[in-house]
């Protein structure tokens, strides 16, 4: 998927135009517990990283083990708020992990 932004400079200004909101995916089986599969986490591979949690992924057809995994920040001194499943009319809605401060 490609998405577009639109910049214009206005008086020394530059105006940028965010992409369009990502449409929710309604899933209506529940998602498997989030607790399993147990995930082992491995040591970290250095300084200042921080552990990304697996989740469960809707695929189209079935939810899907994604694993977890180790990343920097996007800036100093910011946390991983995971991403989870929200339940939604007619079944469950996928929102996703981010930054916070």
């Amino acid at each position: 998927m490609v998405v577009i932004t639109t910049a214009l400079i206005l008086g020394g200004c530059i105006v940028a135009t965010p992409p369009p909101p990502r449409r929710a995916v309604i899933v209506p089986p529940p998602p498997p517990a989030p607790a399993a599969p147990v995930e082992l986490v491995p040591p970290a591979p250095g300084p200042g990283v921080v552990w990304v949690p697996g989740y469960y992924a809707w695929n189209g057809a079935a939810y899907v083990w994604r694993p977890g995994f180790w990343t920097t920040p996007a800036r100093p001194g910011h946390a991983w708020v995971p991403g989870h499943w929200q339940a939604v009319p007619g079944g469950y809605a996928w929102v996703d992990g981010h930054w916070r401060r």
